[in-house]
């Protein structure tokens, strides 16, 4: 059988239904139909890509790779296809928060002086992969170790950790904050694409309790509503600022690992140029600094 586009499409659907029954009614398709093109799907791959076991349509591990790799494909193709990238071919830039932190409008500035013919699009996507995985970025900026598979990474600095806050915070009255001053407090935990987890504490020493949220906005009303406080890196302050949020530097934390990360094989052919300019730019810095 000859995969097509419909094929991938109508997959895709699947996986995020969960259902079959809804997700032909969403492609507007009957249920017999569909079901033939998951068998033949199946039988093209040579791997079984859903439990139909229970009620709710479960991926196999199998189906988990191939829903990422028909979201990139299919990513790409509509990209392709965009009449707007005939002209100019964007550089999609993603990031779960951040971005590059205070470097990251210097990166757009020197982008766009030094290459205007290819626009550099930076985008916040609430996920792991800052947009990888679905085919939405050629490229992201990860903090934390990047484990998601097929990614190449290349490390550009790291960044000491802060604890945020409340205004009305007793914390705020420390210069410094240790993770023992933290464990009577609740932790905001983003879940998504945060890099505090709780194995940053002695498994003895944890606190007790978490608030867990599934992105930056969220994580950052909870601290200042004080329901919590949080740990992040030395580039929020800059970028995320808000008025009912203190910052303080946390003293016994290891620092975070930002990456920028691609997928593996063919890639946007401007790449490698971000990835020199982002180097060059934090050597400037640096040298700057010294």
């Amino acid at each position: 059988m000859t995969v097509e586009l419909r094929h991938l499409r109508a997959f895709l659907v699947i996986a995020e239904e969960g259902n079959i029954t809804r997700a032909a009614a969403r492609l507007h398709l009957g249920q017999p139909a569909l079901s033939r093109t998951l068998r033949q799907l199946e039988d093209r791959l040579g791997a079984r890509l859903v439990d139909r076991s229970t009620h709710h349509l479960d991926l196999t591990a199998e189906g988990r790779t191939f829903r990422d790799k028909a979201a990139v494909a299919v990513a790409a193709v509509d990209n392709a296809l965009n009449p707007r990238t005939l002209k100019s071919w964007p550089l999609r830039l993603g990031h779960p928060w951040a971005a590059l932190g205070d470097h990251t409008v210097p990166l757009l500035r020197r982008w766009d002086e030094t290459h205007p013919e290819t626009p550099l699009e930076l985008l916040r996507i609430d996920d792991p992969t800052g947009g990888l995985a679905q085919g939405r970025a050629d490229a992201a900026l990860l903090r934390g170790e990047v484990t998601a598979p097929a990614l190449r990474t290349e490390l550009l600095l790291t960044e000491a950790r802060v604890v945020v806050m409340a205004a009305d915070s007793p914390l705020t009255a420390l210069p410094e904050v240790t993770l023992a001053d933290l464990v009577p407090h609740r932790i905001a935990l983003n879940t998504v694409s945060g890099t505090t987890t709780m194995d940053l504490w002695p498994r003895t020493a944890r606190p007790a309790a978490t608030v867990e949220v599934t992105n930056t906005d969220e994580w950052l009303m909870a601290i200042a509503a004080g329901r919590a406080v949080g740990i992040s890196t030395t580039a929020t302050p800059g970028n995320h600022t808000h008025p009912s949020l203190i910052f303080r530097p946390l003293a016994d934390a290891p620092p975070v690992p930002v990456h920028l990360a691609w997928p593996e094989g063919p890639t946007h052919p401007a790449l490698p140029a971000l990835v020199s300019l982002a180097h060059a730019l934090l050597a400037d810095d640096v040298r700057k600094a010294q």
